[in-house]
């Protein structure tokens, strides 16, 4: 690796500013969401085997029995690829929309637990989080396919997308290889209302999160979405510790790699982080003076 990974100061004064813009109209002790069981969480990361086309059966399967299936259940063919993107959709009161998004593919030579099971696997955990209390924003969870192969399934899905349903997205929160260590977001590939509110939430919930830049890894499946505008965060797990250790993307990312902790806390961080934009999204940037 020519140079280190960087962390991001972005915290303090990111965070300032949505406390003082969002503590007037949302606070996490107010939004309603109900995280899955430890245990849940665990067993359904344990379902990484197989290749991809196996992968994307399960994550298929983890979404039906999360509820999400039938009419809100779908696959989407993308171009260029063997397999589709997997789809759950969980309406709400308006058209306004939150995208989650993990791809679930991995490199041939690696279980592929890290990279990027950790993220695809949280996708039914998330659903279940907010499927069962009232919601303005209409939310999207999608398993994203062969992004190791170029980001083809989130390179097709945003640019297939209208200008009407760009305008409509108001938020993409992107998973990518979690569990290495405490929540990271790659703060300088991300929305800073967005990152702000994950380090707002994270207060709240008194759990740690940090910003630390990966451009030296390579890219991941937000930046599709950034390409068209739409605000987006990346949230990882990846320190200059666990990038020296060689893991992703080699045989040492299997299921021992994860540190079951810090995955389960940004679990329930994100849980609450999804919630909280249904209010936070839509709430106007701070007018500067």
């Amino acid at each position: 690796m020519s140079k280190p990974i960087r962390h991001s100061k972005f915290g303090t004064v990111v965070a300032v500013m949505l406390l003082v813009h969002f503590s007037t109209s949302a606070t996490p002790d107010g939004v309603q969401y109900r995280p899955v069981s430890r245990e849940v969480v665990e067993a359904r990361l344990h379902r990484y085997a197989g290749d991809n086309k196996q992968r994307e059966a399960t994550l298929k399967q983890m979404f039906a029995e999360a509820g999400c299936d039938g009419r809100y259940a779908s696959e989407q063919a993308v171009k260029g690829s063997k397999l589709p993107n997997v789809i759950c959709f969980l309406p709400g009161s308006s058209d306004k929309v939150v995208i989650v998004g993990a791809h679930f593919d991995r490199v041939f030579k690696s279980d592929g637990v890290v990279d990027n099971w950790s993220g695809a696997s949280l996708l039914p955990s998330l659903y279940e989080a907010i499927r069962y209390t009232p919601r303005n924003h209409t939310y999207i969870f999608i398993g994203f396919t062969d992004e190791e192969q170029g980001e083809l399934g989130s390179h097709f899905y945003a640019r297939q997308m209208t200008g009407e349903q760009v305008a409509a997205t108001e938020a993409m929160v992107n998973m990518d290889t979690l569990g290495l260590a405490p929540t990271e977001i790659w703060a300088s590939h991300s929305d800073k209302r967005l990152s702000g509110a994950l380090v707002y939430v994270a207060k709240q919930l008194n759990v740690p999160v940090s910003g630390v830049n990966v451009e030296q890894v390579g890219s991941t499946d937000s930046e599709q979405f950034a390409a068209r505008k739409i605000p987006s965060i990346t949230i990882h797990s990846l320190t200059q510790e666990t990038w020296n250790a060689r893991i992703i993307h080699s045989s040492k990312d299997k299921f021992s790699a994860i540190r079951l902790d810090e995955y389960f806390q940004t679990y329930r961080l994100l849980a609450a982080y999804i919630a909280f934009l249904d209010r936070a999204a839509s709430v106007p940037p701070a007018t500067q003076h």
